[in-house]
């Protein structure tokens, strides 16, 4: 049944003035409505709230100037009803004023008409209850945010007793609300923690109302975990009444990630030890504390001689097993403060603190590493080369110092196996000046392409030329690159230096290619250059640019005694090159540790055997002996020989009859300008072709004499 209207019976005894000023001054929102739902009347206090003026809303219904677009439509749909059938209504509903602006009014609207001697219509008294629907709507928030909170809530009293905890509490603990209410939170407690640790925590939020930090806890299962906790006094309205809010996230995994993390960046992945980045940091610490202590630190860095050959014949993983324990020995063997490290491969770097007696400890890191190894199914004995440089006689920071320990490193190798060096920072700084002075020579175009001629020995035909580098110093005149090479070796200019030279070889062919003549040179090519990984990408490169050289004329000569550290890595660009149409020449065979490996792995088109064996084999039977080896074993590869150091006759009539398939010395020509190439080719082609060339045993030919 529909609720009758409201019976209101105007007084008779109280002037009507006086509830004119009751409608003006009450803070409610008074609207008088005609029959038709429209508005004729509004009181001042509507007026200031909503902007709205009453000659503004008058004759308009309340839809189309109070309602906006969030207000609801059921309650709208509620009141349309109501006013249809004459009914009291009372609803809450969101109003616009007329700058846009969303407020909330609790209306009560009744009917009015013939019962009480006036025209038919209503009114409407209405409250702002913007605040009560704000709190309300603030309460419902933090209720479904406590309910949902992925983090752990729990309310304590001020005798700090569990007044509430959320669901997230119950998941990460293990305990339910009911089994913890009016408990104190030291139920979670996990023991780890000092009785001084509490008091400080507690000592902060008396003075602060807040603290936050990471705290080892315990579930109801007895399990530890490490929790994020943040924790805020409340205070009421009332004096000295406060409330407890604690909220933690459950952090152990990301700890343990961290840590993981944390040991990716700085430990190696196979012996655990500390990796490059973790050194450097422990290094720069350790010259911070020699500073202040007066006190040297020494770098030792560590290379396994002949390492490689474990690999080679046990596999990889025994040869990791091999670094693990030689990882495990070497930590023992030092002191407590020092450290090992693991650069990478068969290298080590060792930081050794203090002024005691170093000496004693390089024996006994010697000793560590000689100890016998079982490898495999056999002992095998280890030695390894010692780089030493000392801070702060070298003052270079920590990434100069490792790169000076590692510069020594290789002069001990020079020395022979089992052997150290130390590190001369007054060397360094010379070397330092000369590298700089080579950058400017490079900037400035002083370095020039010379070439020396390759001769078959079976009909003296031009077999190409080998190109080599030379210095045009403004002062010293022409450098020979023995003189600045080694300077350059195992330096920040070995890549740009080499790409120089292949840069200016192609470049050279092309000019030759222009001028008529398709002439084939080899380029030397250094370990370092090789393993640049821009290093294929740029030759490739390079020979789009010049397509009329032809890849096939190019020989890329590898120095065999380089002692390739990755000759699998090195397998794979060298057969990329071979794709691309390239040569490949095994240079100075026979002078490293490992020439069958490099003869059995590597792609190989041509082997060269070093000039110094060939140069002194006439009177040298061991050398005599190499040289033959050396071409039996290319010819049992199907890889044809060319000998270098060629001076005398005597040389080629002997390496022909050994079976070698070409030659190259002062015997047939020094190396020569590039502007010189064309000239002495065309005449050794006419040479050729007049039979003046014999058959490679004329001494006029050998010498070179005439041409």
């Amino acid at each position: 049944m529909p609720k009758s209207p409201t019976t209101i019976t105007p007084p008779t005894d109280i002037d009507p003035y006086r509830l004119a000023m009751v409608a003006a001054v009450t803070p409610n929102f008074l609207v008088m409505l005609d029959d038709a739902g429209r508005i004729e009347w509004v009181n001042p206090s509507f007026e200031e709230h909503t902007g709205y003026q009453l000659k503004d809303v008058r004759g308009r219904l309340p839809k189309e100037v109070l309602y906006g677009p969030d207000t609801d439509p059921e309650t709208i749909k509620r009141i349309n009803q109501k006013l249809h059938r004459a009914e009291v209504i009372e609803e809450d509903i969101l109003h616009y004023s007329k700058g846009g602006e969303p407020y909330w009014v609790h209306t009560y609207c009744v009917p009015i008409g013939t019962q009480q001697g006036v025209a038919p219509g209503y009114i409407a008294i209405q409250n702002n209850i913007s605040d009560r629907k704000n709190s309300e709507r603030g309460l419902r928030i933090a209720a479904s945010v406590f309910d949902r909170s992925h983090e752990a809530i729990l309310i304590t009293d001020q005798s700090n007793r569990i007044l509430d905890v959320n669901p997230a509490f119950s998941r990460i603990t293990g305990y339910s609300r009911q089994e913890v209410l009016g408990l104190n939170p030291a139920i979670l407690s996990s023991g780890r923690h000092s009785g001084e640790y509490y008091r400080s925590m507690w000592r902060t939020i008396e003075k602060t109302d807040h603290w936050r930090g990471e705290i080892w806890n315990r579930r109801k299962n007895g399990e530890e975990f490490v929790e994020l906790l943040s924790i805020s006094r409340v205070h009421l309205e009332e004096p000295g009444q406060y409330y407890h809010v604690a909220a933690f996230s459950d952090i152990t995994a990301l700890k343990n990630h961290a840590r993981e993390l944390d040991r990716a960046a700085n430990y190696d992945d196979l012996t655990g030890l500390p990796n490059r980045q973790l050194l450097e940091e422990r290094l720069r610490t350790a010259r911070d504390h020699a500073d202040r202590q007066n006190r040297s630190v020494s770098v030792c860095y560590l290379d396994l001689d002949g390492f490689k050959a474990i690999n080679e014949k046990w596999g990889h993983p025994v040869g990791d097993q091999t670094l693990r324990t030689l990882a495990e020995r070497l930590t023992r063997a030092l002191r407590s403060g020092d450290t090992v490290a693991r650069i990478g491969g068969d290298e080590f770097v060792l930081l050794l603190q203090g002024d005691d007696n170093h000496e004693a400890v390089y024996r006994r890191i010697f000793t560590t590493v000689g100890d016998p190894l079982l490898v495999g199914d056999q002992n095998v004995i280890l030695t390894a080369s010692l780089g030493i440089t000392r801070y702060p006689e070298d003052g270079s920071d920590a990434e100069g110092l490792i790169r000076h320990a590692d510069q020594a490193m290789y002069s001990a190798k020079e020395k022979g196996r089992n052997q150290y060096h130390f590190f001369d920072p007054g060397l360094d700084e010379h070397r330092r000046n000369q590298l700089m002075e080579i950058t400017r020579a490079l900037e400035n175009e002083e370095f020039e392409l010379f070439f020396q001629p390759k001769i078959r020995v079976t009909d003296c035909e031009l077999f190409g030329f080998e190109a080599l580098i030379r210095w045009n110093h403004p002062q010293k005149g022409l450098v020979s690159p023995g003189e600045f090479l080694p300077i350059v070796e195992n330096s920040h200019l070995e890549v740009p230096l080499g790409q120089w030279v292949l840069k200016e070889a192609i470049h050279q062919m092309n000019a030759w290619k222009e001028a008529g003549e398709d002439l084939a040179v080899s380029i030397n090519i250094s370990a370092p250059h090789l393993m640049d990984r821009s290093f294929a990408d740029y030759l490739e490169s390079y020979l789009h640019s010049h397509p009329d050289v032809a890849p096939g004329q190019i020989t890329l000569e590898v120095l065999e005694s380089t002692a390739l550290e990755d000759t699998h890595r090195a397998s794979n660009v060298l057969e990329r090159c071979q794709s691309l149409g390239l040569q490949v020449a095994l240079d100075d065979f026979g002078t490293g540790f490992s020439s069958l490996t490099y003869l059995r792995t590597l792609p190989v088109d041509i082997i060269k055997i070093d000039q110094s064996f060939v140069r002194n084999m006439l009177e040298d039977a061991s050398d005599r002996a190499i040289v033959e080896s050396v071409i039996f074993l290319a010819q049992r590869f199907a890889h044809p020989v060319l000998a270098e150091g060629v001076e005398t006759m005597e040389h080629a009539r002997t390496l022909r009859q050994m079976g070698c398939n070409f030659v190259q010395g002062y015997g047939i020509a020094r190396p020569m300008p590039a502007g010189k190439v064309l000239g002495w080719a065309r005449q050794w082609w006419a040479k050729a072709q007049s039979g003046k060339t014999g058959d490679m045993l004329d001494p006029a030919v050998v010498s070179g004499k005439g041409v």
